[in-house]
């Protein structure tokens, strides 16, 4: 329903991935390597699917990862994608390059508010970001360390001209899709206003932001840059794209709450490590205490069991999420959450478990 709905531009930056998507195949290829031996004849009347996440109770073992052009999916995406998180009890990354304020989401009722902070230019842009989160009373900072530079996503360049503009085709593609044009277009190209503060200058529409975040990447963070952050922030710090276990011990030796094991959803450096591949070794290494989520290349429910099973304390969702949006909005999006936990229940009765707390490597032995 999503691809129906979305013009070329708009579906190729939901599915692509880096070069030759290597890294995207293979997240869904790992899947496969598993297999279940589940045990029967055990009373599975009533399944549990809260998790304790980051300190507090989510209703169900996932939260929505944080995605950047959600506005071009569906009309204030990001709200959308908050209130149907807060609607179900799981929580929402919102992205530094979302297409709302960090304000403007954070009022929304209930909602567990992660905030994901991409780092641009100097400090002060950061720590304005981080001001700004603690202001709107964020829950946890979920810091990207995997995007030093731009991945080489080969489809842009078919889609858009230097600078951002969509191509000719492109923009001609879009008049065949007249109802997200009514539903999207209608309201003017969305824009990313938590970056719009650091542009100089007049023009600061989507494009012109765009250009000043792909000018203004931090190729020269390292340790120095966690630990300042770690510092002047309060409250919970997730290292977000981590892929090596010497960085995973380093997050935890540097007084950070937790890592997401992540590839980028295959979007960064193509052939890069599978995270569901890793989260054996990473629960090895780890304290108790030290959350471990998971994402890229989860679809289905019993994906998300896999990866509990191995020692994920959750998983991050984001096109399963963004598939929702685009087709039909937060209804959309409630939708998807409820395909997922109907899955996750069923597999977890299929294996004669009654809750998630209840997984471990056995169903695999």
């Amino acid at each position: 329903m999503a691809l129906h709905r979305l013009p070329r531009v708009n579906a190729e930056y939901l599915e692509g991935g880096a070069e030759d998507e290597r890294s995207l195949v293979a997240n869904r290829q790992a899947f496969d390597e598993i297999e279940f031996q589940p045990r029967v004849l055990r009373d599975v009347s009533h399944i549990d699917l809260q998790r304790t996440i980051l300190g507090a109770t989510s209703s169900l073992p996932f939260a929505i990862a944080p995605t950047g052009f959600n506005g071009l999916l569906w009309h204030r995406g990001d709200l959308a994608l908050a209130r149907a998180a807060a609607f179900k009890g799981i929580a929402f990354a919102q992205s530094t390059v979302s297409n709302a304020t960090i304000a403007d989401v954070a009022v929304t009722p209930g909602l567990r508010h992660w905030f994901q902070l991409y780092l641009y230019a100097e400090d002060p842009v950061w720590e304005r970001l981080l001001q700004q989160a603690a202001t709107a009373g964020c829950e946890a900072i979920m810091l990207t360390v995997d995007s030093p530079v731009l991945g080489n996503r080969e489809w842009d360049r078919r889609n858009y001209q230097s600078g951002f503009t969509p191509t000719f085709a492109s923009k001609l593609d879009m008049l065949h899709h007249c109802r997200w044009m009514w539903q999207v277009l209608r309201h003017g190209i969305p824009s990313f206003p938590n970056l719009e503060q650091f542009v100089p200058g007049q023009d600061r529409s989507l494009y012109a932001v765009a250009r000043w975040a792909l000018a203004n990447q931090r190729p020269q963070t390292d340790w120095t840059t966690v630990a300042r952050i770690r510092k002047v922030w309060p409250g919970k710090l997730i290292l977000k794209g981590v892929a090596n276990m010497a960085d995973v011990r380093a997050a935890m030796d540097a007084g950070l709450d937790g890592v997401v094991l992540s590839n980028h959803g295959g979007r960064q450096l193509d052939r890069s490590a599978v995270p569901l591949r890793l989260v054996r070794q990473a629960r090895a290494t780890v304290s108790s205490g030290f959350a471990l989520l998971v994402d890229s290349g989860f679809r289905r429910g019993t994906d998300i069991v896999q990866a509990l099973a191995l020692g994920a304390d959750a998983v991050l969702l984001g096109r399963a999420m963004l598939y929702g949006l685009a087709a039909g909005g937060e209804a959309g999006v409630q939708r998807a959450i409820d395909i997922l936990a109907a899955e996750i229940s069923r597999t977890l009765a299929l294996l004669g478990l009654r809750s998630v707390d209840e997984l471990s490597p056995e169903v695999f032995a």
